[in-house]
């Protein structure tokens, strides 16, 4: 039974302390639109999308206004563009014809992004996935509401090198092609390791192959909440900070599962899990890098920073899956720096760098998010960044990603504005010396050992 207590702590977490729900996120297959003609394929996409989806931004301004829960994004995710395309797509011009069908679709029904513009690299590459990596820095200048993933790895089939490789040179390009809007393409772009199959939040949200025609996943937010709730044991033991933040997390992910069964119940589309993942923003008090700080860091990358980092993420999952049967997606604290007022504080002062960043992501959500680094950055240094997140995510059987953002004509020192959700970013150093002659080597690294478990 929910107490009047209960009402009014929650009612306070809504209005004083950034709780959201940050996402629903309708999850598409598109496998049966695939045709011979891509002009067809288009065709069928935008049909089905209308058809499940047309209805999802009404509801949800229902639901947030029936029940006092601000639901900031209305999303979808869709089946892995490559495979979709793969019949009808000749070239990489098909491949941005796609990608502006879906733009006008997403933009038609209202949500604010679409996810799937993507590819399943992680052992080898078809023809297909291979054309679509290429359309990615075109598709992504062209188009506002289109986010692209490529999974380049995982725990059982290891890190496709080529793929990496690949990726490097096509963030320059996409850095490039929106070098007019400080090459914000980027941000729109993730490379992963072991990508979930119903993550609902972007850049690297897809429908993967093993989910149903359609599913609603939700995706809940409240690094201010947290924050909140921890102020009220500062100095307390260790005991009490985990208990804290683990009955915090529970409360949040309950209210993220009654909204997720109100618009599946509205929108006649199968549930399918909660994401709670404490996604901050650039408002002030919803920060991952304050709650870090109220454990007891004077700033975010001071020592003890992945240890504190670590105790949070596991906390949070903890809480939530006590809360829901379905917890899924990434769920735990994601480090994006732009996105996080604590974290933007953190790299501007010194006292957070890429190589701290790349720890804490052993122990995070995801891993290297938003970062803005030199536009001379070399293609072959952001392969080698990735290739280093992908181990992290290999070795460890968990996601991990890069997200970041060589700005063109920029330099360490400057800052860049992303706008919204994005945020603003100071830009960083990154290692200058080569990696060259190892990303230049073809083939893949091997699934570890600990991979052969059947």
């Amino acid at each position: 039974m929910i107490n009047i207590h209960e009402v009014i702590e929650t009612n306070n977490m809504i209005e004083h302390e950034n709780l959201d729900v940050r996402t629903i996120t309708i999850g598409i297959s598109l496998l049966d639109c695939a045709d011979g003609d891509v002009d067809v394929t288009c065709e069928n996409i935008c049909n089905k999308i209308r058809r499940i989806a047309g209805n999802l931004k009404k509801t949800a301004e229902d639901i947030a206004t029936e029940f006092g829960v601000p639901i900031v994004n209305k999303r979808i995710s869709i089946t892995p563009i490559s495979l979709v395309g793969a019949s009808c797509c000749k070239n990489a011009s098909d491949y941005v014809k796609i990608a502006k069908a879906l733009d006008s679709v997403a933009a038609e029904v209202g949500v604010n992004f679409l996810g799937g513009y993507s590819a399943v690299v992680s052992k080898g590459m078809t023809e297909s996935d291979r054309l679509l990596i290429e359309s990615i820095p075109e598709a992504l200048a062209c188009t506002e509401r289109i986010c692209s993933s490529v999974n380049v790895g995982s725990t059982k089939t290891g890190i496709n090198m080529d793929a990496v490789r690949l990726m490097g040179e096509t963030i320059i390009k996409a850095a490039e092609m929106t070098a007019d809007r400080d090459s914000c393409g980027c941000a729109k772009l993730v490379v992963l390791c072991n990508a979930p199959d119903d993550n609902p939040f972007m850049a690297g949200a897809f429908h993967g192959v093993t989910e149903s025609d359609a599913i609603i996943n939700v995706g809940v937010s409240g690094p201010g909440v947290v924050k909140y709730a921890l102020e009220k044991v500062r100095g307390k033991n260790f005991e009490v900070l985990c208990e804290t933040i683990k009955k915090t997390a529970f409360k949040i992910t309950r209210v993220g599962q009654l909204v997720a069964q109100e618009a599946s119940r509205r929108l006649g589309i199968p549930f399918g899990i909660i994401d709670l993942s404490l996604a901050p923003t650039p408002a002030i008090g919803d920060s991952v890098a304050d709650i870090l700080q109220e454990i007891g860091l004077e700033k975010a990358g001071a020592p003890g920073t992945t240890a504190a980092l670590a105790l949070l993420n596991d906390q949070v999952k903890k809480g939530g899956v006590m809360a829901s049967s379905y917890v899924g997606g990434l769920s735990g604290a994601f480090i994006p720096v732009s996105e996080d007022q604590g974290m933007i504080e953190a790299a501007e002062c010194g006292a957070l760098t890429i190589e701290k960043l790349e720890a804490m992501t052993c122990v995070c959500s995801v891993g290297l998010d938003m970062i803005a680094i030199p536009g001379d950055t070399p293609a072959s240094t952001i392969s080698g960044i990735i290739a280093d997140e992908s181990a992290i995510g290999m070795i460890n059987q968990k996601t991990t990603a890069v997200r970041i953002i060589p700005v063109i004509g920029k330099t360490v020192g400057d800052n860049v504005e992303f706008g919204g959700l994005l945020g603003h970013a100071p830009v960083m150093p990154v290692n200058r010396f080569s990696c060259e002659a190892f990303i230049s080597r073809q083939g893949r690294i091997p699934a570890p050992i600990h991979s052969f478990k059947n």
